[in-house]
């Protein structure tokens, strides 16, 4: 996909160097559990606490437990304000680093223009760059955790790493599978500005572990959806074998996909993103509308 370059202007931090405190896995896991139990209650905590000691670490769940949460959203500085390092500075550390700053960039213009064409307020989320470990508004980052979306402080946060375990693990290679990760990351930042991650957090708060996980699975896949939206709004600069990139990227991270590759029993009752059949079907979905009033995964099956 041919991308331009950033706008200077976007919003980025860098903690990649930087030094947090809790060191190890340990301090870092207990830094998450509160927004795992926030997402998945009690039960998604246990699951976690269970793995983190039976596997040493949070294991290949990458981006299953970052996504969608929801909390009380705070307004993020523009680049170069507090907490922020200049996008010119953060963007050039490498090629990765730059080409997700091109596709953060791009996500930002084409949704500002999408808000204003339907009369809506658009406010830009922050792009975080972080190494190994490091520190957002819903508690301690990991690598393990793959990208995520953090409500709180609005940030989009990656640890560029993630694009070769995507492409060597996963065999979902392409600079169009990077793509889709970080404009499925800045569709949970629209959910934030039009309340759906509010509402999902409020049913999930009142409904039992198995209603929370649905609510969950359809916030992933609108979120899915928006990313494909995203291209299409975009789609002159698409090239021959992005949508496939897309496709198998989606493909690699369903649920059932990703419980069988770690020779568990599929249950679905667990899923909190969906299927990878779904996740395909919803990325489609945007990708052949461009239209994000046809995302509406909350309304009648998925």
């Amino acid at each position: 996909m041919r991308l331009d370059d950033f706008d200077n202007d976007i919003n980025v931090e860098d903690q990649r160097g930087q030094s947090f405190g809790g060191g190890g896995g340990g301090g870092l896991l207990l830094g998450l559990l509160p927004m795992i139990g926030s997402r998945f209650g009690c039960g998604g905590i246990v699951v976690v606490l269970i793995i983190f000691a039976v596997f040493g670490g949070l294991g290949n769940l990458g981006g299953l437990v970052g996504g969608g949460g929801s909390s009380a959203p705070t307004r993020s500085e523009r680049s170069g304000g507090a907490g922020g390092t200049g996008a010119a500075a953060a963007c050039g550390v490498d090629a990765a680093t730059k080409a997700t700053c091109n596709a953060f960039s791009s996500a930002e213009n084409t949704w500002e223009q999408l808000f204003a064409r339907s009369g809506e307020r658009f406010e830009a989320p922050k792009l975080v760059f972080y190494g190994g470990s490091g520190q957002s508004g819903c508690g301690a980052a990991m690598s393990a955790m793959g990208p995520f979306y953090c409500p709180s402080d609005q940030g989009i946060y990656i640890d560029t790493s993630f694009y070769d375990e995507l492409a060597n693990k996963f065999g979902a290679a392409g600079d169009f599978a990077q793509y889709y990760v970080v404009a499925h990351e800045f569709g949970h930042h629209i959910q934030t500005l039009t309340g759906a991650s509010e509402r999902v957090r409020r049913a999930q708060q009142s409904g039992s572990e198995a209603e929370g996980n649905a609510m969950s699975v359809r916030l992933e896949l609108q979120a899915d959806c928006y990313a494909g939206v995203w291209a299409a709004q975009n789609r002159n600069r698409l090239e021959p074998g992005d949508v496939e990139e897309g496709m198998t990227a989606a493909q690699a991270i369903g649920d059932d996909t990703l419980q069988r590759r770690g020779g568990g029993r599929v249950a679905p009752e667990s899923f909190t993103h969906g299927t990878s059949a779904q996740r395909q079907a919803w990325l489609r979905r945007g990708l052949e509308s461009g239209d994000p009033a046809q995302c509406d995964t909350f309304s009648g099956a998925i």
